[in-house]
C-alpha cells in the first residue's frame, strides 16, 4: 500500500509547512480565541441581563451565528467587510482589508457565539447568593460580575474553553478556501507542485490528530484537577 509513497516530499517540505503554515494556523487560533472569549463574555452577560432588549439582541446574535455554516460566514465577511469599511469611512471605493483581517473578524464573531454559551453556563453555575452578597456590599451588576462571578466562572469553564479552542484550531483550516497559506494551504501548495496529494494530505491528517489528541488529553487532566479543587 505504501510502496509508491514518496516520504521524501515530507522531509523536503516540513520546514516550510511548520514555519509558514502551522505558525499562521496557531497565530490565527490564538488571536481568535482571545477575541472570541472577550466578546463571548460580554454576550453572555448581555444574555443574562434583566433588560429584555439587550438579552434579546444577544440571543438573536448567538442563534444566527450557531445556525450558519462557518465557511459561509467566512465568504460573507470576506466580501462584505471592504464595503462596510468604505461605508464607515465614507469612501467611494471598497476598503482594502485583506484576507487575514477578514478571517480574524469572522472567527472572533463566530466563535464568540460558542464562547458565550460556555460562559453563560459558567456564570449560571455560581450560586445566586454570591451575587446578592455583591449587591449587599454596594456593588452594581457589572462590578459584581467582574469581581465575584466571572473569576469563578472562568476557573470552572477552563476545560470547556480549551476544548472549544481545539475545535477552533481545526476550523482555522477553512481559511484555505480564501487561498491563505495556513498549514493545510501550505501542504496543498506542496502537493500540487510535486504531484503528491496523498502523501501531503495524509501527513496533514497525522499532524492534526497528534496535536488535537495531545491537547484533548491535557484538557482531560485539567478537568480532573479542576474537579478536585471544587
Amino acid at each position: 500500500m505504501f510502496a509508491n509513497f514518496d516520504f521524501d516530499v515530507i522531509q523536503r517540505s516540513w520546514v516550510y509547512l511548520f514555519a509558514t503554515g502551522m505558525t499562521f494556523t496557531l497565530k490565527l487560533t490564538l488571536m481568535a480565541m482571545l477575541g472570541g472569549t472577550v466578546l463571548g463574555t460580554f454576550l453572555a452577560m448581555m444574555r443574562l441581563s434583566s433588560n429584555k432588549l439587550v438579552a434579546g439582541f444577544a440571543t438573536t446574535y448567538v442563534n444566527i451565528m450557531r445556525s450558519v455554516p462557518l465557511v459561509l460566514v467566512i465568504f460573507w465577511f470576506y466580501f462584505l467587510v471592504p464595503y462596510l469599511g468604505a461605508w464607515v469611512t465614507g469612501s467611494n471605493e471598497p476598503m482594502q482589508v485583506g484576507a487575514f483581517s477578514s478571517c480574524l473578524i469572522t472567527f472572533v464573531m463566530f466563535e464568540a457565539a460558542y464562547y458565550c454559551e460556555i460562559m453563560r453556563s459558567g456564570i449560571q453555575s455560581i450560586p445566586r447568593g454570591q451575587i446578592w452578597a455583591g449587591y449587599a456590599m454596594g456593588m452594581n451588576y457589572w462590578q459584581t460580575m467582574g469581581h465575584i462571578v466571572l473569576p469563578q466562572a472562568f476557573r470552572n469553564m477552563i476545560p470547556i474553553l480549551f476544548t472549544q479552542t481545539i475545535v477552533l484550531f481545526q476550523d482555522v483550516s477553512l481559511v484555505y478556501v480564501l487561498s491563505i497559506t495556513d498549514f493545510v494551504g501550505a501542504a496543498s501548495k506542496v502537493a500540487q507542485r510535486d504531484g503528491r496529494l496523498v502523501e501531503m494530505y495524509s501527513f496533514v491528517a497525522v499532524v492534526y490528530f497528534i496535536m488535537c489528541f495531545g491537547l484533548s488529553s491535557l484538557v482531560k487532566k485539567l478537568q480532573q484537577k479542576v474537579a478536585i479543587i471544587r
